[in-house]
C-alpha cells in the first residue's frame, strides 16, 4: 500500500472542500476560530447562568445557532446571535427558521466587540481568554446589575466567578464559568 497517494488524495479532498474567500468573509476582526460547543455543554451552560423564560440572551460567536435555538426552545428565552462569518450567519438563520423559533432569535452579522448588550440577562461566550479581555469593557459598560456571564472553557481575567460547573462531553470535562454583574463597578 502506498501512503503518498493516499495523503495526495486526502489533501485534494480538503482543497475542494475549503470554502473560497469569497464564502468566509473577513476574518480580520475574528476573536477565535469556530468550535461548535457539544449540546450537552450548551444545556450545562444555560443551566449553569439559570436562564429563565422571556430573559435575554446574547450569544457572542454564535456560529451555527445551536445555544440560541436551545435557549429558545427549551428555556423560553429570547436569544440573539453576533456573528462575523456571513456563511454561519446564513446557516443559522436557516436553523432557526427551520425550527420555528424566528418569533423568539435573531442573528446579526457583526464585531462582537461593538453590539449593544443593553438588553442582555445572560452573555454566552466560547471564545479565546485573550478574546475574553478585549470583551470585558463592552460587557462593563453595557451589562445590567445582575446579568450573567457565561464563558465554556475560558476564564474572563480579573473577574471572580460566582461558579465553576463542569460539564463532561466528548472524552474530556469542560469548565463553565459563571460571573455575575455587581450592582456598583
Amino acid at each position: 500500500m502506498q501512503v503518498r497517494p493516499l495523503l495526495l488524495a486526502a489533501a485534494a479532498a480538503l482543497v475542494v472542500q475549503a470554502p473560497s474567500a469569497a464564502q468566509v468573509g473577513d476574518y480580520s476582526k475574528s476573536l477565535a476560530p469556530y468550535v461548535p460547543t457539544p449540546h450537552e455543554v450548551v444545556r450545562t451552560m444555560l443551566d449553569a447562568a439559570a436562564l429563565k423564560a422571556d430573559e435575554t440572551v446574547y450569544d457572542l460567536g454564535s456560529g451555527d445557532g445551536r445555544v440560541l435555538i436551545m435557549a429558545a426552545k427549551d428555556f423560553k428565552a429570547k436569544a440573539v446571535g453576533v456573528e462575523l462569518s456571513p456563511k454561519l450567519v446564513e446557516d443559522a438563520r436557516e436553523r432557526i427558521r427551520q425550527s420555528g423559533l424566528a418569533n423568539r432569535c435573531r442573528v446579526i452579522q457583526g464585531d462582537l466587540r461593538e453590539v449593544d448588550l443593553s438588553d442582555a440577562d445572560v452573555v454566552v461566550l466560547y471564545l479565546l481568554t485573550s478574546s475574553n479581555e478585549l470583551l470585558r469593557p463592552n460587557l462593563e459598560k453595557h451589562l445590567k446589575a445582575g446579568a450573567r456571564v457565561v464563558s465554556h472553557d475560558f476564564e474572563m481575567r480579573g473577574w471572580k466567578p460566582a461558579r465553576v460547573v463542569q460539564a463532561p462531553a466528548h472524552g474530556r470535562t469542560h469548565r463553565i464559568y459563571v460571573y455575575e454583574m455587581p450592582a456598583s463597578r
